[in-house]
């Protein structure tokens, strides 16, 4: 264990994290809000970004109403960083945070659906993604790997991620600045030669209009949200900051980290798609980009993937720990991490559909994110951002946020109404609500998951809530 001289746990670049969900002691904080900026845009440098852009153009979009679309699906991000004050004010991870909003048995629930489950599939389709990359620049290099190489490469780019992930919070932060400036660098020449190719005169095969033309925007609105809304763990980042860092600094900087280069990128993604095929871009961009180039960019493409999933898996692991399993963080890291490489290999070497499968149901998360992030949301302005980390971190019977039998049943139930009523208004590959159904495919998901469940914990929270 790393210690400072008052033999108390600290924060350092290059030592392993000790801090789990625990809150973290004011001796502790260090750091300044203008640090996510950097944090938040390295792992938003990435392919799927650009894919999550690609793929409105495959909705019959044009490349003007895609560009829209991106801008408003990304202006989540200004949930996540509401999300985010709240670290720095409680000194808890998101994980610990929600316990106000559900208790703490109820929160353990919670987690484990919103939090650990969707953490590990979101680390299975990106560590797929990044083993997928590594492929296709082995083939560029010359090197066939076969089977046995591909699971090389996968497992290393794995050990890679989480060993960023098991040191943690402040080497992650450290190595985010040179990797937002390298990536950055990558997706600004990848920017020059997509527009230099982007066929400004493209329209969609088949115009849409009318009803067509509203599910089209709605379903785009929603695909773009899905990447912001799936960072409920946003306070994770947040909770080494200062007590008295200002609550619009860290709102402020974590939106700005990840809205710019997510909108830019999906942008891109947009464009690109007026001349190739964006259902596999790692591949078809190699059409446009110069023989030089395209080994850069799939390098980067790996670089951006590792440092999401680095985050995702340093969240998953404080998850696991916040559904009780008792280890260290750097342990729950290992466990979660284990998994979603059985899972990866599973999905790229022995299953046909599999990935297929996993990616649209991360496709029907939005039926769970939305509502949830609008919980959490609405808890945070309910309670003016005021959290108390040891009342949080107290999980006794008849603890501040034990509510009754250790569940805040006016928070399960704004929660599972907002997802009711998202799922009724849900269009997918895999599901159609009858709402949506009634609407001629119209997908009102988000919009309605997220009223639905941050105006009724409202409602029923208003006279429970002493700020």
């Amino acid at each position: 264990m790393t210690t400072s001289t008052d033999a108390t746990p600290v924060d350092r670049a290059g030592h392993i994290e000790v801090r789990g969900i625990e809150h973290i002691p004011d001796a502790e904080r260090h750091g300044s809000a203008r640090e996510l900026f950097a944090l938040w845009a390295a792992p938003n440098v990435n392919y799927v970004s650009l894919m999550l852009g690609g793929s409105l153009t495959a909705l019959g979009l044009g490349w003007r109403s895609g560009l829209a679309v991106t801008v408003l699906g990304n202006l989540f991000w200004v949930l996540i960083g509401i999300l985010a004050a709240s670290g720095t004010s409680s000194g808890t991870p998101s994980e610990v945070v929600s316990r106000a909003m559900f208790g703490i048995r109820g929160n353990r629930v919670n987690i484990a659906i919103t939090g650990w489950l969707l953490c590990v599939a979101y680390l299975a389709l990106n560590l797929a993604a990044a083993a997928l990359a590594s492929f296709a620049l082995a083939g560029v290099l010359g090197w066939d790997p076969g089977t046995p190489g591909k699971v090389v490469l996968t497992v290393l780019i794995a050990v890679v991620t989480l060993t960023l992930s098991v040191y943690g919070h402040a080497t992650i932060t450290r190595l985010y600045q040179p990797f937002s400036a390298v990536l950055g660098t990558a997706f600004l020449i990848l920017g020059g030669f997509v527009l230099a190719h982007a066929d400004w005169a493209w329209q969609p095969a088949e115009q849409l209009h009318g009803t067509a033309l509203a599910a089209a925007w709605m379903a785009g609105v929603a695909i773009v949200a899905s990447g912001p809304l799936s960072y409920l763990n946003s306070a994770d980042f947040a909770r080494y900051l200062p007590r008295d860092t200002p609550a619009r600094a860290v709102a402020g900087w974590t939106f700005l980290g990840a809205f710019l280069p997510s909108t830019i990128i999906s942008g891109l993604g947009v464009l690109a798609g007026t001349v190739i095929d964006m259902s596999d871009p790692q591949t078809t961009l190699s059409a446009i980009l110069p023989g030089w180039f395209y080994p850069v960019f799939l390098l980067a493409v790996v670089l951006g993937l590792i440092a999401n999933n680095a985050m995702t898996a340093y969240s998953s692991g404080l998850a696991l720990q916040a559904i009780g399993v008792r280890v260290r963080r750097s342990i729950s890291v290992l466990l979660d991490g284990t998994v979603g490489i059985l899972v990866t290999l599973y999905a790229l070497f022995l299953s046909k559909d599999f990935l297929d499968t996993v990616t649209q149901a991360v496709q029907l998360s939005i039926v769970l994110v939305g509502p949830s992030v609008a919980v959490y949301a609405a808890d945070v302005l309910l309670r003016r951002n005021r959290y108390d980390g040891e009342q949080l971190g107290d999980e006794r019977p008849g603890a501040p946020f034990w509510y009754r039998g250790g569940v805040n049943w006016a928070g399960a139930a704004a929660l599972l109404a907002g997802m009711v009523a998202a799922a009724l208004c849900a269009d997918t590959q895999v599901y159609l609500g009858p709402v949506a159904g009634a609407l001629a495919g119209i997908d009102l998901s988000l919009p309605v998951g997220i009223l639905v469940s941050g105006g009724l914990y409202l409602l029923l929270m208003r006279d429970r809530v002493r700020t």
